[in-house]
């Protein structure tokens, strides 16, 4: 009776391990998986972020061409809507599309690691959320705003200002996202992939808190800096997303 016993815990066991082992296969699939179509994807939004925002023009501050200047209070802008604002839509994809890959980043990561992928979620959680509501705001309150001629107030909160709220959080959440992919270099570090990842990563940071640096103690307009950073998360995105996409399909 009691080898029977035995037998039968041996079985359950063995039984349960088996489960687990396919259940933690197969979590490891899905992960890869949706790591790598938010890397791919993370990519090429940051590179349609890149093309359309540099086909925007620039209509205030030191970037502004002559001819194309919105004067204060920037609020004579209804000739360039929606054209001007169409840049807005890929970048709330990509701050949401981020936030996903960091995930996938963080679930992936070895156990003594995951306390830098985690950090490194937290940080994109914010820029996401910075991003997504300055973003927002801009579509559904300031341009209908401007369109139906209730501007009263509403130049503190147009993208036009070069002193408004809105490029003083876009430039937040954007310095946030530079320190998420600083802690989420710290999980990289086996091959040349990963290397590449990780030395991206790290440079993308030292570069835009440099640029914080200069353009601060340059006495520029914050747009200089915004114009900045913006830049070089999205150059850095678009590499490392491919990069990330090839980790996960060989992880796959």
């Amino acid at each position: 009776m009691k080898k029977l016993n035995e037998s039968q815990s041996t079985r359950k066991l063995e039984a349960n391990n088996k489960f687990n082992s396919e259940t933690g296969r197969s979590t490891r699939k899905n992960v890869c998986r949706v790591g790598f179509w938010a890397a791919l994807l993370t990519s090429i939004i940051a590179a349609a972020s890149l093309v359309i925002g540099f086909a925007t023009p620039a209509r205030a501050g030191p970037l502004a061409q002559p001819g194309s200047i919105i004067p204060y209070p920037y609020t004579n802008a209804a000739s360039f809507i929606p054209s001007d604002y169409i840049w807005l839509y890929p970048g709330i994809l990509l701050a949401l599309t981020f936030a996903v890959l960091m995930t996938c980043i963080h679930r992936q990561a070895s156990e003594d690691k995951k306390i830098f992928s985690q950090t490194g979620l937290s940080f994109a959680l914010i820029y996401a959320v910075a991003i997504t509501t300055d973003y927002f705001i801009q579509l559904a309150v300031v341009q209908p705003s401007i369109l139906s001629g209730e501007t009263s107030g509403l130049s503190l909160f147009t993208m036009y200002n070069p002193h408004g709220i809105f490029l003083a959080i876009e430039s937040l959440g954007y310095l946030m996202l530079s320190v998420s992919l600083l802690f989420a270099a710290a999980v990289f570090a086996k091959g040349r992939v990963e290397g590449a990842i990780r030395w991206l990563f790290v440079t993308s940071f030292v570069l835009a808190i440099g640029s914080l640096a200069f353009f601060s103690m340059s006495g520029y307009d914050i747009i200089a800096f915004e114009v900045t950073i913006l830049t070089i998360n999205w150059i850095v995105l678009i590499v490392t997303g491919v990069l990330l996409s090839i980790k996960f399909k060989r992880a796959m």
